[in-house]
């Protein structure tokens, strides 16, 4: 009892020299590592060849650029991918994995170790007269363990968990960009397909009636059998391509399946019996080059990776130097092997308890912790370049682009004009030829030329819509409509509920996620 009443005695002095050394740690908290700076993106100040049909100057909204088609199949199509595709759920689900890190990192700040203990245990020791040779003890207590953030190295492991945070975020973005691109890709070369089996099921019929002349004409001896197999030969080559585009038309179909995140059969009804190719807009705009590095996710997530990186090495440099902690321990601890019993467990003479601060510091680590900091800065830099690389590759893509779709437009315009030529040239050589006029063979080529300039026109007006919806997806567009849809499909969440606790952190959306201070220039703290 008179070491318990010391105890107490003691405790009040004790309990100020905790809250100093707290409130000493606490004010000279400081942070260390470099400050996260972004490099110096190098994009030209205006696109190259723009031409007419591509503005770089009028406002430019790609939230829902696919409507621009005027296709309800596609707009239907792009809306289904966006709420089945099993590749963006994956996306959506990193966003969640990425937050709840978040949440561990969070709990750093505080005290890491607050434990709660107890034991029993029976007992046989040396008989004396005042104890007996059997006995039970018991005991119970409290410990808590706090390191403070002295150098700032949990609050550099919150930053960088809050950019991985928004990377992944963007990361999302960056496939719901990549989705909606290919889902009108794969449509439009579907509608393509289709278009060329059309025309070639038509110049299959235009020379079947070659092939019926001649030999109606062969077998009244007015032409020799050479004409006949010269046709046979022509309308046999031209029926072989069919099967050849259907191989193709069935693997965009599968493709788009995959991507709607249903089987290939289901997609039969959305697509309908066959439809035209979608046609581009006499005009878009492509906005300026600086709009690219608010706009394309993937450069953002290059961004964000980086600064989650650049807070790694202040994380990894605070493990150079001494750590603060400050710990406490208390219990109560009893036996029965004297006077005492296990109910008298919490009598004010069984209580105990420690605390104080401490402190520990890694040295003489043979160079690991120093070249551990130089490994996260070497990362740093990896990704610093891989910004600026990003940045380069997305300006190319829309140069890319751009070129694309103004020279296949030109193409088409002369394709155009070539396929009703070559369309005049062989009603005029199937009328030459049965007034005989002219020989057989100006009846072959002028078909063997219909077929190719009407399949060419076919392919370059496609390539006209698959050059356009790169250009947008090369311009990031098509994420400003992410806030429309859950990161992660309503049934998918009933399932995680089931299965785990997860609280309120599959209830994220764009109000949830922490952005960037603009006055600070860091990632605060989420209030979840």
């Amino acid at each position: 009892m008179k070491q318990h009443n010391n105890a107490n005695n003691s405790s009040p002095g004790i309990t100020r020299a905790i809250l100093l050394a707290g409130t000493m740690l606490a004010g000279g908290c400081t942070m260390i590592g470099p400050e996260f700076e972004l490099p110096q993106a190098d994009l030209p100040t205006q696109w190259n060849d723009l031409g007419t049909a591509i503005s770089g100057q009028l406002p430019a909204d790609y939230s829902q650029w696919w409507q621009i088609f005027q296709d309800p199949v596609l707009n239907r199509l792009v809306e289904t991918a966006r709420s089945q595709n099993l590749t963006l759920q994956i996306a959506g689900l990193r966003v969640l994995e990425a937050r709840a890190q978040l949440g561990i990192v969070t709990g750093r700040l505080y005290p890491q170790s607050q434990t709660v203990s107890g034991n029993y245990s029976y007992n046989r020791g040396k008989e004396t007269l005042l104890t007996d040779r059997y006995f039970s003890q018991a005991g119970t207590g409290f410990d808590v363990a706090w390191e403070m953030d002295f150098w700032g190295k949990f609050r550099r492991s919150l930053e960088s968990a809050d950019a991985s945070l928004l990377a992944s975020v963007a990361g999302y973005d960056d496939v719901l960009v990549t989705l909606t691109a290919e889902v009108a890709r794969n449509y439009i070369l579907i509608r393509t397909l289709e278009e060329r089996i059309r025309l070639a099921n038509e110049n299959i019929a235009i020379q079947a009636r070659s092939l019926e002349l001649t030999t109606n004409q062969f077998e009244t001896g007015s032409v020799t059998e050479l004409d006949m197999q010269q046709a046979t030969t022509q309308l046999r080559n031209t029926q072989a391509t069919v099967p050849a585009l259907q191989i193709s038309l069935d693997k965009a179909r599968h493709a788009l399946s995959i991507l709607m995140g249903m089987p290939p059969q289901d997609l039969a009804d959305m697509l309908g019996s066959g439809g035209k190719i979608p046609a581009a807009p006499a005009e878009v705009a492509a906005g300026i080059p600086a709009e690219l590095l608010r706009r394309r996710p993937d450069i953002r997530q290059a961004e964000l990776q980086a600064a989650a990186q650049s807070a790694q090495v202040g994380v990894a440099s605070a493990e150079l130097l001494p750590a603060f902690s400050l710990f406490g321990s208390f219990g109560w601890n009893v036996n029965n092997a004297g006077q005492d019993n296990l109910g008298d467990l919490f009598d004010s003479s069984n209580f105990s308890f420690s605390a104080g601060p401490a402190f520990n510091w890694k040295i003489f680590n043979y160079g690991r912790l120093q070249n551990q900091v130089r490994v996260q800065d070497a990362r740093l830099e990896q990704l610093l370049t891989n910004y600026e690389n990003t940045v380069l590759v997305a300006a190319g893509e829309v140069e890319d682009a751009i070129s694309g779709f103004i020279n296949s437009r030109l193409e088409a315009d002369y394709r155009r004009e070539s396929a009703a030529a070559a369309e005049r040239s062989s009603a005029l050589s199937m009328l030459q030829y049965t007034e005989g006029v002219s020989l057989y063979q100006s009846v072959l080529d002028s078909n063997r030329s219909l077929a190719a300039q009407q399949d060419a026109y076919a392919q370059v007006r496609g390539n006209i819509a698959i050059n356009l919806i790169a250009l947008y997806k090369a311009l990031g567009g098509g994420w400003e409509t992410r806030t429309e849809i859950p990161f992660v499909p309503e049934q998918v969440q009933r399932k995680m509920r089931e299965r785990t606790d997860w609280g309120k952190l599959l209830d994220i959306s764009d109000d949830d996620v922490p952005v960037l201070d603009k006055d600070t220039g860091r990632w605060p703290a989420p209030d979840w």
